[in-house]
């Protein structure tokens, strides 16, 4: 390392101590955010030290954490992307893909997944002229069920793609089980979850595909970003292919004939000899990341069962400040499960003395954070009422969702301080009006 960078290296660490504020927290004027990142003196070093490199693009930064992340969630591959967003895009999208044969996904075939959630699980099913079929979940634990999914299945059935709901993850055993008796593809969206358990085994190994979002909210950030996981290689390689403007070449920008036969192909039409680099198997994006996001990553990645304890013991202090108060629902980790949470979400009762709005204006007052539980009941919002779709059963709970359900947070940047002021300020608020 030159000595000028050292040196601006050294004046970064300086200013990030300078700004670093005094951390006192005053009840009622200290924002509590419900979500946000915990970026420390080695984040905004590997930043500044990428940029200083001028690693603008996809480079070596993004093939290590893709390897290590890769590693740590017990799957072969993984492919970084600019968003999770796009990483669900990608895991819908390499489904439909021709090298998939009889397999593949065609417009018209249906995809389950739950009408409580985010938005980006269930575009990527219409973006790909599928058509979702939505199942009602769980209040308590927000995911839906393996029965209600079996209920769900039809002979245009082809896919299930649903999220570990607020990093609780659902009844992925038998959801994976499921799959594999019908012949159907399972996607992890595991966008909040990364760190769950189910029966002692991570989330997000159980699909044959796993999504995960870098987003500054999630469990580890990267300001923007994503990733899809697998440990099938033929899905690996269409997803890579998909990512990466559909090119059917696997070498990096900067690298060429890895292959060792980079002018001996002839695919589609075109002529023998035709540049491999620059032929297309697919008709695809450019979704991929840059190093710059990726430094960001390998610092975060090495703090991740800091965060994950962090979440599990903010998330357990709130339970047990706020059990017994009354016309509250507290949430409840799906049983066999051990949730690296994302948030803690309350419901409440219907019959209540008060509204979900008044509580929700009486916290944020108090600048403590709220938010939705997602979208509420997707098939209510303008975007999707016209919107090819079958819905199984009855979508009640979502509809209780839509109306008396909200999050605050738990993310690791919160203290035992701000914890225990959001549920003293609940307790005060029911006490008041019960």
């Amino acid at each position: 390392m030159s000595v000028h960078k050292n040196l601006v290296l050294d004046e970064v660490r300086k200013y990030h101590q300078d700004t670093r504020g005094d951390g006192v927290f005053v009840p009622g004027t200290t924002e509590i955010w419900p979500s946000g990142a915990v970026l420390e003196e080695d984040d905004r070093v590997a930043l500044v030290e990428a940029a200083l490199d001028m690693r603008i693009a996809a480079g070596r930064s993004s093939r290590k954490f893709e390897s290590l992340f890769a590693r740590r969630m017990g799957r072969r591959k993984a492919h970084l992307t600019n968003s999770g967003s796009s990483a669900n895009l990608l895991a819908v999208a390499s489904l439909t893909s021709h090298l998939l044969e009889d397999r593949r996904l065609r417009p018209g075939d249906e995809v389950i997944t739950v009408a409580a959630g985010f938005p980006t699980t269930v575009n990527p099913i219409l973006q790909n002229g599928l058509v979702p079929v939505f199942v009602d979940v769980e209040l308590g634990t927000y995911n839906t069920t393996a029965d209600r999914v079996a209920q769900a299945i039809g002979p245009k059935t082809r896919a299930i793609i649903v999220a570990h709901a607020l990093g609780n993850p659902f009844e992925v055993v038998e959801m994976a089980q499921l799959a594999e008796d019908h012949d159907l593809f399972l996607i992890e969206d595991n966008c909040d979850a990364v760190g769950s358990t189910y029966d002692g085994k991570l989330t997000g190994t159980f699909g044959d595909l796993t999504t995960v979002s870098f987003y500054p909210a999630h469990h580890l950030t990267m300001g923007e970003g994503g990733c899809v996981l697998t440990s099938n290689l033929a899905l690996a390689r269409i997803v890579e292919s998909l990512r990466d403007w559909g090119r059917d070449c696997w070498c990096e920008p900067g690298e060429s004939d890895k292959c060792l036969k980079r002018f001996a192909y002839q695919m589609g039409t075109l002529p023998e000899g035709y540049d491999h680099k620059y032929i297309f198997s697919h008709v695809g994006y450019n979704l991929k990341a840059t190093d710059l996001q990726a430094a960001l990553g390998l610092t975060q990645l090495t703090k991740l069962d800091r965060f994950i304890d962090a979440r599990k013991r903010n998330w357990q202090r709130l339970r047990d400040s706020l059990d017994g108060v009354p016309h509250l629902l507290l949430p409840e980790a799906t049983p066999r499960s051990d949730p690296s949470w994302f948030g803690f979400v309350l419901t409440v009762d219907p019959d209540a003395p008060f509204a979900r709005a008044e509580l929700v204006d009486f916290l944020e007052g108090r600048k403590i954070g709220t938010r939705r539980l997602f979208a509420g009941n997707l098939t209510r919002h303008p975007a999707y009422i016209d919107q090819p779709h079958r819905v199984v059963g009855t979508l009640a709970n979502s509809d209780i969702i839509t109306d008396q359900t909200f999050w605050v947070g738990i993310y690791p940047g919160l203290t035992d301080e701000m914890i225990d002021y959001i549920g003293s300020s609940v307790r005060e608020f029911v006490a008041a009006r019960g």
